[in-house]
């Protein structure tokens, strides 16, 4: 035991109250039943919980504790004195709480390929400027329900509105072009022209779109004739076109990355444009106002440089 340790048994003592360390390792003892999990919690040795029980113990001159081969047992007095140490814990830390400079938080929502493709690996960025800010990020294709589910930003694929009382901000326009590894357009089939994706297998994702790409672009044979391999989500057909299973079609947020490393090409310079986009979407009253302003400045200044290095 160590001198501040044992000033402070002291003066708890004089006091009338128990040692601070016995009473937490006691408290930790009994939820575990096991001095070796409790020293684990607390961050201490198994000995030295054994040694604050049975100095609390002293104190106390009550046996809290049946030593058992197998762990411990709370006596009759260590049941009637375990609860009510556990809510004196507990109106400690609720105490604190309530004094303490809680972490400002903001829940941003965002569809599963958009927040792995192009999101997580810029999100470092921001906690970096904002680190006065906690970012939970939710990952889910349906638009959140502010008032429910307690998210305060969304990025969101469609076309606005998106609803009553929410304000929808473009932020990237999305359009879409066929992606395959370079190995794939390297192999026994290389695609120059629209009509030699008869040859491969297609990526499709849930918004299956080959179709109108195809029927756009004025071939309707390569449907028929090709494979198809069909996934829920985009970043899991992207994931195939970068194993060489295939070729999928994915907008500039959810490739550029790869595109720029090589890991995958564009075989043919063709571009579906669509009227749909990924937007930000948030309550016009926002909970937390200034939080979702920075988010939302942030998202589309991200958006900016990546158009402006396109």
């Amino acid at each position: 035991m160590t001198v501040e340790n044992l000033q402070s048994q002291r003066t708890n003592v004089a006091s009338g109250l128990p040692p601070l360390n016995g009473l937490k390792a006691f408290e930790a003892a009994g939820r575990h039943l096991n001095f070796r999990l409790a020293a684990e919690e607390i961050g201490v040795t198994q000995g030295a919980v054994a040694q604050q029980v049975r100095g609390l113990e002293q104190t106390l001159n009550a046996k809290l504790f049946e030593r058992l081969p197998r762990g411990l047992a709370l006596t009759e007095e260590g049941r009637k004195y375990l609860a009510p140490v556990q809510r004196a814990f507990r109106l400690i830390e609720d105490a604190t709480d309530e004094i303490r400079p809680q972490q400002a938080v903001l829940t941003l929502s965002v569809t599963p390929s958009l927040a792995g493709k192009w999101l997580v690996p810029r999100l470092g960025a921001f906690l970096q400027s904002h680190a006065d800010l906690d970012v939970r990020v939710v990952a889910g294709e349906g638009l959140a329900n502010f008032q429910s589910d307690g998210v305060d930003i969304a990025v969101r694929q469609g076309r606005p509105p998106f609803g009553p009382g929410l304000t929808a901000e473009l932020l990237f326009p999305f359009e879409v072009y066929p992606v395959c590894s370079p190995a794939l357009q390297a192999g026994k089939h290389p695609i120059s022209k629209p009509e030699d994706l008869a040859r491969q297998v297609l990526l499709h994702d849930a918004h299956g779109l080959w179709p109108l790409f195809l029927e756009q672009t004025g071939v309707a044979e390569p449907m028929a004739m090709s494979r198809a391999l069909k996934f829920s989500q985009t970043s899991l057909a992207l994931d195939a076109a970068l194993a060489g299973q295939g070729v999928a079609l994915a907008s500039d947020p959810l490739v550029e990355d790869d595109l720029a490393a090589g890991r995958l090409c564009r075989p043919l310079e063709i571009t579906m444009k669509s009227d749909m986009g990924f937007y930000i979407v948030a309550p016009r009253s926002p909970r937390n106002a200034d939080h979702v302003k920075r988010m939302r400045d942030w998202l589309i200044a991200q958006s900016r440089a990546d158009r402006e290095l396109n």
